[in-house]
């Protein structure tokens, strides 16, 4: 049966002797935009290329603000320092991250504080949460304790795991019950929607990636949206080291982060984001072809939900058992065909062993199953 998925995989992705993942697709005007951008001598973090690519990713977003960052990870520290979060805090998420989601929490000196995902999702579940907070949560001074703790839940971080929407209206209603503020983790997701908003949205703050090997690209990059004026004023200043406009003087009012994007990657991400609609149509396509093919061969393939439009930045697929994923794995990466299993659980890394978490039922099943094939854009 594998063998079979092996060739199907090749057909889709032919006249290659290996079959990456996901890689980049440079087709559109970034090469004149970075001569463009070299010629200018604009290169660091002044430009007329930041200030384009912030306005059109509020234009594909929907969002009022958006503020340009140096890659995915600083996008999310930074948007947990301006939702509040502090030292001795914990903010909610979920096991089964990307360790960037993990590690952005302990940069605020704060704790991950883990909970379950929906197996449809693969994200943070709305109803586990929701049981799980009426256990473990109180409102106190209009803010949000862990009776067990007695540590302040200072936000939550759901993360659209490879590009598949959560049911996020519903988890921010729970958070808002408990005035915990969201901060969504749409790093995989630029270009997916739920209820015809896009992802990144409905929190208080929304933060994507532009790494190598997303559905657009410049290298590194990322960005903060958000629909709220102080927070996003408050975001530039802090991503430019907290300087004080001024024509010569160099005087900064607090600590601040050299988390700006530079001019020369945001002329890459503008290309990139000119071709956005034309990438996720072709990976949707993939997507189809690859639920036909192995649902037929009676294999589980992650379809987005009701009311949700995903980008399918990377296809995933659901097999029986551990086993069988490991056999999955072995056949497919020794035959020129790059799979990769699901991130082990953040609990059961070193340095998050000791974070409280809830019950992760449905996080170790997934972890046990679930494989990642080749995604990349295919039209040349």
């Amino acid at each position: 049966m594998f063998s079979e998925v092996i060739r199907f995989v090749k057909a889709q992705f032919p006249n290659q002797d290996f079959i990456p993942l996901h890689e980049p697709k440079f087709a559109g005007n970034e090469k004149k935009y970075l001569d463009d951008c070299i010629d200018s001598t604009f290169v660091s973090s002044v430009g007329a290329y930041v200030d384009l690519f912030e306005e059109k990713m509020c234009e594909w977003t929907g969002a009022k603000h958006c503020i340009a960052i140096v890659n995915g990870t600083n996008a999310l520290h930074l948007s947990l320092i301006l939702a509040g979060v502090r030292k001795d805090d914990e903010v909610l998420t979920q096991a089964l991250t990307f360790v960037a989601t993990a590690n952005a929490i302990s940069y605020c000196n704060a704790t991950p504080h883990f909970v379950d995902v929906d197996k449809e999702t693969l994200g943070l579940s709305p109803l586990l949460l929701k049981e799980y907070l009426s256990e473990i949560a109180e409102v106190r001074d209009n803010s949000c304790y862990n009776k067990r703790t007695g540590k302040k839940i200072a936000a939550c971080v759901p993360m659209h795991t490879f590009g598949l929407p959560i049911a996020i209206d519903e988890l921010v209603s729970v958070c808002n019950e408990y005035n915990i503020p969201v901060v969504e983790d749409a790093a995989e997701s630029l270009g997916s929607y739920y209820k015809e908003n896009h992802t990144g949205t409905f929190g208080l703050l929304g933060t994507f990636s532009f790494n190598g090997n997303k559905t657009i690209t410049c290298g590194g990059g990322g960005a903060i949206v958000t629909n709220d004026d102080d927070l996003a004023k408050k975001a530039k200043h802090l991503s430019t080291q907290a300087k004080v406009p001024h024509q010569w003087e160099y005087v900064h009012d607090e600590i601040g982060y050299n988390y700006r994007m530079p001019n020369i990657n945001a002329a890459l991400a503008c290309a990139q984001l000119e071709q956005l609609s034309v990438f996720i149509q072709d990976k949707r396509e993939l997507a189809n072809q690859y639920h036909l093919f192995l649902t037929s061969h009676k294999i589980g393939f992650i379809k987005e939900q009701k009311n949700a439009v995903s980008n399918y930045w990377l296809n995933t697929v659901v097999l029986k058992d551990k086993s069988e994923r490991d056999e999955f794995l072995e056949k497919t990466n020794c035959n020129g065909v790059m799979t990769r299993p699901i991130w082990i659980l953040m609990n059961k890394l070193s340095m998050f062993k000791d974070c409280p978490k809830s019950d992760l039922t449905n996080s170790e099943w997934l972890e046990e199953r679930v494989v990642n094939i080749p995604s990349s854009i295919k039209k040349r």
